[in-house]
């Protein structure tokens, strides 16, 4: 199996992991989504800290890389509650579609801050996108808009979090990433769970267990994958998390998308695939 292969197939495995995790998120019932979210990571913490002690490498990252680790940490917390929140409250696929608009964000992302130039070819497929975006959401004047404008944060977050992760590259082993940010949302949201928390009948317990164990396999998976081969030569595969999603709504919720949301599936992944070949294109020109 060449590398690419290995990488689109461990995407797949990452993106089937993120739906699970989402549709036990889901299946957890009416909890605090900040208690949802605090088992989900510590789960997360946990299998990750067997990982780092394994491999002997330093729980917390090197001292020049703190800064980095703290700020990456804060904005996938932030990212993650948000999420969690839209899962709870739309249907499944059109939760997971607006969080998939990270990639398009961490390119606007990476042009303000990183300074790194956005192509045309990349500007059309964000605007592209974000009308797939508007197809979703349904802007309109009342209440009903806050879980899709949660859904949108949750991608701004995620984006800010895959930015400041390109600043720190290589410099850190993935699962010292992955331990930081899980033992870091943990020990912010504790006080506030304490403060809210509602009692667990064992289902919901094991729910959010299996929740942050396909959590840690999705983490790993999209990590690994992209050591195999680069984002935007397999990138557009991470998309069947909303296939995914959309079966499993229908399965277990019996929650069938309307037709302007699938409409908004179709150009959101219309755009990302616009991508996805315009740099195939690049990198043969370039070759």
């Amino acid at each position: 199996m060449t590398n690419r292969n290995k990488g689109i197939l461990l995407l797949l495995v990452s993106s089937f992991g993120f739906a699970m995790m989402a549709a036990f998120v889901k299946l957890s019932g009416d909890l605090p989504t900040l208690q949802k979210t605090l088992f989900r990571n510590l789960i997360s913490a946990i299998i990750s800290f067997g990982f780092v002690m394994h491999y002997k490498e330093r729980l917390f990252g090197k001292k020049e890389n703190q800064k980095i680790l703290l700020l990456r940490s804060a904005l996938g917390t932030l990212g993650i509650v948000f999420f969690f929140y839209a899962i709870d409250e739309l249907v499944l696929s059109d939760a997971d579609m607006l969080n998939k608009l990270s990639p398009f964000l961490t390119i606007i992302f990476s042009a303000i801050f990183l300074k790194e130039r956005a192509r045309r070819f990349q500007i059309a497929a964000i605007a592209i996108a974000f009308l797939g975006t508007l197809l979703i959401i349904k802007p309109q004047f009342s209440v009903d808009v806050i879980p899709y404008l949660a859904g949108l944060l949750s991608a701004v977050f995620a984006a800010g979090a895959y930015t400041v992760l390109r600043v720190l590259g290589q410099k850190e082993k993935f699962y010292t990433v992955v331990f930081y940010f899980s033992f870091f949302s943990t020990v912010v949201l504790l006080p506030f769970v304490i403060m809210i928390y509602e009692p667990m009948e064992t289902e919901q317990l094991i729910y959010l267990i299996l929740a942050g164990i396909f959590a840690t396999l999705g983490q790993f998976g999209i990590t690994i994958a992209y050591k195999y081969a680069p984002a935007k030569e397999i990138s557009i595969f991470f998309y069947s998390t909303v296939v995914y999603s959309a079966l499993i709504s229908i399965v277990l919720f019996g929650q069938i998308p309307d037709l302007l949301s699938i409409a908004g599936y179709i150009i959101i992944f219309a755009a990302s695939f616009y991508m996805f070949m315009k740099n195939k294109e690049e990198d043969k020109v370039k070759a």
